[in-house]
């Protein structure tokens, strides 16, 4: 029982980075209509902005987890004004392949000055240890991990979903020219999504680094994961990529323990079933 235990955890932290990176992609997607696939280059920027404010600046993991997202999210930004603004109305293929081809840039830079091999990043001092449940041996930082991710995305859902903020981004998605009728900037809204966007995944890089450390090829690792957690959930589905991505990381930790051989095609499976069920996944909509 303890092993299973162990690798419901495990599932739980894999679920909470599935949950903040589709959580990102969706808001992407579901506001902008782009398919970010630098998603996974810009969670490995968060993770390496956390280990050089780290061991250059000498700033350490708490101010990290705000500078990092904030510093990546602004990065976004650029690339959105000087790039992806182009591809507005222009089919999905286009905004797939730029994407990718920023990603590829991006990875190989970092490969290039840092090679493949892991950096390391401590854990904080306020978070070091465990707790024991009785039933087993909770390590106080994935505990951590999983609480945060976890009002992350809620506190992201309920500013898109239930703030005024949110319906006008929402009306600026559909309706451009209505929205600018009442004064509202729409380019800069659609500028500040995908920096959030890009933010949100920039953090889980954050969380991630004293548990993965920090690799250029970190984010490559996860992104067709978290792009089948997005189609699972439903393309652009707020709520539907938070439930998807933890439920999958259970899923695949409770896999491991009984059929590892089957845990890293697992979710890929549950994706081809799910999609011949309901095409527009769990919690999406029909366009």
């Amino acid at each position: 029982m303890q092993a299973l235990y162990a690798q419901l955890l495990v599932g739980l932290i894999n679920g909470s980075f599935y949950a903040l990176l589709s959580l990102g992609l969706a808001v992407i997607f579901g506001m902008l209509n782009i398919i970010n696939f630098a998603h996974g280059a810009v969670y490995m920027m968060g993770a390496f902005c956390a280990y050089f404010l780290l061991n250059v600046a000498g700033i350490g993991y708490w101010p990290a987890l705000i500078v990092a997202p904030i510093a990546v999210g602004i990065f976004g930004m650029i690339l959105e004004r000087t790039m992806l603004q182009w591809l507005s109305g222009l089919d999905h293929l286009y905004g797939l392949l730029l994407t990718f081809g920023i990603a590829l840039i991006v990875q190989g830079v970092f490969q290039n000055y840092f090679g493949s091999s892991g950096l390391p990043y401590a854990i904080p001092d306020e978070l070091r240890g465990g707790m024991n449940l009785g039933f087993m041996f909770l390590p106080i930082y994935r505990g951590w991990v999983v609480v945060f991710s976890l009002v992350v995305c809620i506190a992201t859902w309920y500013l898109i979903e239930r703030t005024r903020l949110g319906a006008n981004l929402r009306a600026a998605t559909e309706n451009p020219t209505l929205v600018r009728a009442f004064g509202i900037n729409v380019p800069r809204m659609i500028t500040l999504t995908y920096g959030l966007g890009v933010g949100l995944a920039a953090l889980a890089g954050v969380l991630s680094a004293p548990i993965n450390q920090v690799r250029p090829l970190m984010g490559a690792d996860l992104i067709i994961v978290v792009f089948a957690v997005v189609v699972i959930g439903g393309m652009g589905s707020i709520m539907g990529s938070i439930i998807t991505g933890f439920a999958l990381g259970v899923i695949e930790g409770l896999t491991k323990y009984f059929y590892p051989e089957a845990s890293n095609t697992v979710v890929f499976v549950l994706m081809v079933l799910v999609l011949l069920v309901k095409p527009t996944g769990l919690t999406g909509r029909a366009a």
